[in-house]
């Protein structure tokens, strides 16, 4: 039964493929013009050098953290409140 089945499991992928490849035919498009366009895959591009950025202080991010943290426990003690009741 296995075999039957990827028989037909096979013709239908075929028969998707053929309609894939005759519409591209149709619409004008070759896979050979597409990779002819495309850089070759031994040329790689440099990237851009960005200036160094500057390092701050680590305690900007603790002070963010605390606020984080606050705002965090504002929004859920209304919701602790509700509960409640």
């Amino acid at each position: 039964m296995g075999q039957q089945l990827n028989k037909i499991v096979k013709r239908r992928r075929r028969k998707k493929y053929l309609e894939r490849k005759k519409a591209l035919v149709k619409a004008g498009v070759s896979r050979k013009a597409r990779a002819a366009k495309a850089e070759p895959k031994g040329v790689k591009k440099t990237a851009a050098k960005k200036p160094a950025a500057k390092k701050s202080p680590a305690k900007p991010k603790a002070a963010e953290a605390a606020v984080a943290v606050e705002v965090a426990a504002e929004t859920t003690a209304p919701v602790e409140a509700a509960a409640q009741e």
